[in-house]
C-alpha cells in the first residue's frame, strides 16, 4: 500500500461525493464542520497513538477526556475558579490518571489493555461522582467560549491546536530520544532492554503523555460544544481506528502523527458524503468499526509476510507488548 494512498482515498471521495451531492458537500460549511468536529477526536487519537508506539494499548483515554470535560467545567461554574487555573489542575488530574495506569502496567505487571479497562471504569465512576449524574452548567466567562470558537482563516481556532500538537507528537516521537526509546520498546522489548533503554520508565511516561492530551481534549471538548457526560467513551473507537489506519499511512508499519491525523480526515470526509447523501447518521459508528477492522486486518497481513516490517528494527508489533518495569 502506498504510503500516501490515504491522499488518494480521501480525494476520490470529494470527487463521488462532490459529483454526487455538489450543492451540500462542495461547500465551505462543510469543510469547516469537518475541520472543527474532528478536531477532538483527532486528539484523541494522537493519545492513543504514544502509548501504541511502545507497544501498549490506553483504553482509558476516553474517559480521561470525559471526566476532564466535567471537571473544568464544574471548577469554574460551581467553585467559582477562573479558567486558567480550572484548565491547569484538569490537565495534571489527567496526567496523574496516566500515573497511576502506569502504575499498574509497570510496576503491578497488569496487561495495559486490562488495567486501562479498568482505570476507565473507575474514572467514569469518580465522573459520575464529581457531577452527581447531572451535566454541569456552562461557564460564564466570555474566555471560555471563545478558547475554541475563535475563527482564523474561517476554521474555529480548535483547529489550530490540533494542528500544533500533531506537530509537536510528530516532533517528539520522531526526533527526540523519547521518542526513538518508545519506538524501539515497541518494535522489541527485549532487544530494547538489552540495549540499556528503559522500558519500564518510557513505558510510564508514555501512558502519562497519554493521559494529559487526553485532558487536553477533554478541556476543549468542554468549550466547544458544552459539557457532556457520555461524549469521551463515544470517541474511544474512532480513536483507535485512526490509529491503526495510520500505520498505513506516511510511515507505514509504525504508528505516527501525521498518519494518524490523515486517516482521521480521510474517515470523517467518507462519513459526511455518506451522511449528506443518506441522511443517515448511524453511519459514523458503521465507518469508524470498519475501518478499525480493516486496518487490524491490513497490519496482521503485514506482519506475515516474509521480510515484513514487524521484524525491522523501530517496526511496532500488532500484540501489545508484555508489561513489566525496567
Amino acid at each position: 500500500m502506498d504510503r500516501f494512498s490515504g491522499l488518494y482515498l480521501g480525494a476520490l471521495f470529494v470527487l463521488i461525493f462532490g459529483l454526487w451531492t455538489p450543492d451540500l458537500f462542495l461547500t465551505s460549511g462543510t469543510l469547516h464542520s469537518v475541520a472543527s468536529n474532528q478536531a477532538i477526536g483527532a486528539m484523541l487519537a494522537l493519545a492513543v497513538l504514544i502509548p501504541m508506539a511502545g507497544g501498549c494499548y490506553d483504553l482509558s483515554v476516553g474517559a480521561v477526556a470525559g471526566i476532564s470535560t466535567v471537571i473544568v467545567v464544574t471548577l469554574q461554574s460551581n467553585h467559582g475558579w477562573s479558567m486558567g487555573p480550572a484548565i491547569l489542575v484538569t490537565v495534571v488530574i489527567a496526567a496523574v490518571a496516566g500515573l497511576v495506569n502506569g502504575f499498574v502496567v509497570v510496576k503491578l505487571r497488569v496487561d495495559a489493555f486490562i488495567a486501562t479497562l479498568g482505570t476507565a471504569t473507575i474514572i467514569a465512576a469518580f465522573q459520575t461522582i464529581i457531577s452527581d449524574g447531572a451535566q454541569p452548567p456552562l461557564p460564564r466567562s466570555p474566555g471560555w467560549r471563545d478558547l475554541t470558537q475563535q475563527t482564523v482563516f474561517g476554521f474555529q481556532i480548535v483547529v489550530i491546536y490540533l494542528l500544533l500538537l500533531t506537530v509537536l507528537v510528530w516532533w517528539v516521537l520522531e526526533h527526540t530520544p523519547a521518542g526513538r526509546y518508545i519506538y524501539a520498546i515497541g518494535g522489541n522489548e527485549e532487544a530494547a532492554h538489552l540495549s540499556g533503554v528503559a522500558v519500564g520508565r518510557w513505558r510510564w511516561m508514555s501512558m502519562i503523555a497519554s493521559a494529559a492530551i487526553a485532558g487536553i481534549a477533554g478541556v476543549l471538548y468542554g468549550s466547544l460544544t458544552g459539557p457532556s457526560l457520555t461524549y469521551g467513551p463515544g470517541l474511544l473507537l474512532p480513536a483507535f481506528a485512526a490509529a491503526f489506519l495510520g500505520t498505513t499511512q506516511v510511515r507505514p508499519g509504525r504508528p505516527n502523527a501525521w498518519g494518524t491525523l490523515l486517516a482521521v480526515y480521510v474517515l470523517a470526509i467518507g462519513v459526511k458524503g455518506m451522511q449528506l447523501v443518506t441522511g443517515v447518521q448511524w453511519l459514523n459508528d458503521m465507518f469508524n468499526g470498519g475501518a478499525l477492522i480493516l486496518a487490524v486486518a491490513f497490519a496482521v497481513w503485514r506482519q506475515r509476510r516474509p521480510g515484513a516490517n514487524s521484524r525491522k528494527a523501530g517496526a511496532r508489533p500488532l500484540a501489545p507488548a508484555r508489561s513489566g518495569s525496567e
